[in-house]
């Protein structure tokens, strides 16, 4: 009777996407070396590698149609070739001439003779680039691509041709060609992704399918259709964003049971009375929305968007009220040692009059806040209700619940009264145990622990990355969170990168404050603008004068404040100026600053340490040199450090302005003080990560979304997912 065997098991097949690049036609080792420098490892990574512009090769340029500073295709044989080289061999200029029949173009590449032996007299060439002068006709650092004989006609010339980015080694014909065969092979293994929520179709709402689109991306017909299938890539991207932002926030929903911070008003009535200011109607449209969530049955995630100057801190100050008022200890995170002392001091100021103890927490001063942020003495059973069960068996200690506020939580000022009024009114109505405690990014040490810990607030939240902002968070028990920036967030950034926050402005500024008007001027009106300067500070004014980093560099002509200050100092003479940077020690910067606040210094010289939270009214002049370095929001945020009096300030901006970009964004700034306009302009001109810096360690990876242009899509994204989660249960 013959054996019986059992059949060998079969592995499972391996997604064709997942194969290694080397299984494309012409990939080697050495060319699996290049294509990885370009993050590209398997066939999925090639198909995906998107191209970074377009040539139309259906039809050339003619050379003598060139035009000054218009990029160009054109197409011709090298009639000559040669290096240059200058001050004793230590320069050179590589420089071919191109020549169609029609004209010749020059060709040259300043500091790379080696481009000599990639090039011979003979060759057929195809160049791209920007013509910088046509007498003679020159292009400097152009990019090239030889014609070889028996090229592909449909690959390589008479249609509208794919620019990759690429890497030494790897010429683009190559690359092109390498694309083509992998699409030939494995384009049909390209499918859409699970759920389908891009309606696919040739109806005027339908997209291309994600094969279609892929194949359409590399080899498109024409310009429109290249960019049509790059926006149906960009959509399955910020799909699977939504879905991860909107799953997020849902897990937040059913897991997390909400701690009861509503409050009564019994300390932010008399606090309001002592701070002698009636709230604006946006602060108290913002403070009902906080109000509402502090008291509903989710933890609050809210981010706070207000302009430079527009009351923040005082809206955080009455949520922290809120959540003080239930025994809830509160902790406010800032970027900088000097906005977190700042902070201190304002909430100092506030608190403790009603009792409220207050800490600082910094790398500075660490020791004795350690045990301060601890909750005083433990809750009794004179504070509690009976206790509930939480999951884990642990009796919750929740304060007893406190009285509805009969005007339904409103919050309104209730007129000018006074630091002993206020503490009369909250006599013994603090509970023990509740406290705030202001940081850096001390607080998310390990070191760092908190009791009771019912509301975080992270201010200035775009200095921080959400890695750091949940490490806060995590030091409690599902807190409240409140971000607050007064670098307002375009609706596209704001919708991917706080897309599980919902979203508070304030759009209204305070009364009382004074214009700003903001110049524009060239480093040669410097006497003229040092001049005016010292006419407001014998007028008893104080300014600012800020430099873009700390000390001189040899690669560029940008000011350092170390050198600036020593000029700027005789040039104030008799007048006191203060020295201030991120370099000096903790307590050099506080006496600096304190000084500053004081009126004893009348001008402080910084570099941007400045740009958030300092508050000083009578400063009415912000002279900022080598305005050129700053992006449009840094600008305005440096801005908004004058003008919080009701003296009329002056931003003046010094800056060499050599290129058209510089020029926009400095125009731009001039002509409004509205930060949201500017936020949408400074987001167009210069990218999200420019705009929020690397600290943003929240921003998405995005091979074909474009945030900057991509508005529309990312709402269409982001109401198909809320669509399809609404249908499903919450548990």
């Amino acid at each position: 009777m013959p054996e019986l065997r059992t059949p060998p098991e079969t592995a499972p097949p391996v997604p064709p996407l997942t194969l290694p690049v080397t299984v494309v036609s012409g990939v080697g080792p050495d060319r699996a070396a290049m294509l990885q420098r370009l993050g590209i490892r398997t066939v999925g990574d090639l198909l995906l590698h998107g191209p970074r512009r377009y040539e139309d090769r259906r039809a050339f340029a003619a050379m003598r149609e060139l035009q000054l500073g218009v990029g160009a295709v054109v197409r011709g044989h090298i009639v000559a070739s040669g290096v240059k080289w200058f001050r004793g061999r230590t320069r050179s200029v590589y420089e071919f001439i191109l020549d169609d029949g029609t004209a010749r173009l020059h060709c040259r590449w300043w500091n790379l003779p080696f481009l000599e032996r990639m090039f011979a007299v003979g060759d057929d060439l195809m160049v791209f680039g920007k013509p910088n002068s046509l007498r003679p006709r020159t292009m400097d650092h152009p990019e090239t691509e030889r014609v070889e004989a028996g090229d592909e006609a449909p690959v390589h010339l008479n249609r509208v041709v794919p620019i990759y980015p690429s890497t030494e080694g790897l010429t683009q014909r190559v690359l092109r060609g390498l694309v083509w065969r992998a699409l030939e092979r494995f384009g049909a293994a390209v499918t859409d992704p699970e759920p389908v929520l891009v309606p696919v179709g040739s109806a005027p709402d339908g997209w291309p399918g994600r094969s279609e689109a892929v194949r359409t991306l590399h080899f498109p017909e024409n310009l429109e259709a290249a960019e049509r299938a790059r926006g149906r890539l960009a959509l399955d991207e910020f799909v699977a964003l939504q879905f991860e932002i909107q799953r997020r926030r849902r897990n937040l929903e059913r897991n997390a049971i909400a701690l009861p911070c509503g409050g009564d008003n019994r300390l932010i009535k008399p606090f309001l009375a002592a701070v002698g200011f009636k709230l604006t109607g946006a602060q108290t449209h913002v403070l009902r929305e906080i109000r509402a969530d502090l008291a509903g049955p989710v933890p609050m995630r809210r981010l706070l968007q207000g302009d430079v100057g527009s009351g923040k801190t005082l809206v955080a100050a009455c949520a922290a009220l809120m959540a003080l008022e239930n025994g809830w200890n509160v902790a406010v995170m800032a970027p900088t040692e000097i906005l977190a002392g700042q902070l201190a001091d304002n909430f100092r100021r506030w608190f403790e009059p009603l009792g409220i103890p207050v800490d600082l927490r910094t790398s500075a001063q660490r020791g004795p806040a350690v045990s301060n942020m601890k909750a005083g003495p433990r809750l009794t059973d004179a504070h509690l209700d009976t206790a509930p069960i939480d999951a884990t068996g642990t009796a919750r200690t929740e304060p007893r619940p406190t009285k509805k506020d009969p005007t339904g939580g409103l919050i309104e000022s209730v007129g000018r009264g006074s630091a002993r009024a206020a503490r009369e009114a909250v006599a013994g109505a603090v509970p023990s145990c509740a406290r705030l405690t202001v940081g850096t990014h001390a607080l998310i040490q390990p070191d760092a622990n908190f009791e009771r810990l019912g509301l975080v607030v992270i201010d200035e939240q775009h200095k921080f990355g959400v890695a750091q902002r949940e490490a806060l968070v995590r030091k409690g028990r599902y807190p409240h969170l409140l971000v607050m920036t007064a670098t307002p967030i375009p609706r596209t950034l704001g919708l991917t990168l706080y897309g599980d926050l919902d979203v508070s402005v304030i759009d209204q500024s305070p009364a009382g404050r004074g214009r700003i008007r903001t110049h524009v001027r060239t480093p040669d009106a410097l006497p003229k603008v040092w001049e005016f300067l010292r006419r407001e500070l014998t007028a008893g004014r104080q300014a600012y004068v800020v430099y873009a980093r700390v000390d001189e560099s040899e690669h560029d002509d940008v000011k350092a404040v170390t050198k600036e200050f020593v000029r700027v100092k005789a040039a104030m003479a008799p007048h006191v100026v203060g020295l201030l940077h991120g370099q000096l020690r903790p307590e050099e910067k506080d006496a600096v600053m304190s000084a500053f606040r004081s009126g004893a210094v009348q001008v402080l010289v910084a570099t941007t340490v400045i740009e958030v939270g300092v508050d000083v009214p009578n400063a009415t002049v912000m002279v900022i040199e080598n305005a050129e370095q700053f992006g449009l929001a840094q600008l305005h945020q440096l801005r908004g450090r004058v003008g919080r009096g009701g003296h009329e300030s002056h931003c003046i901006l010094v800056a060499d302005q050599k290129t058209e970009a510089a020029q926009e964004r400095l125009k731009v700034l001039a002509a409004t003080t509205d930060g949201f306009a500017l936020a949408e302009a400074d987001l167009r001109l210069r990218g999200p990560g420019e705009l929020l810096g690397k600290a943003q360690s929240g921003l998405p990876s995005l091979r074909f979304g474009d945030l900057r242009g991509d508005r529309v899509l990312v709402e269409k994204a982001r109401a198909w997912v809320k669509s399809c989660l609404s249908s499903q249960p919450l548990n």
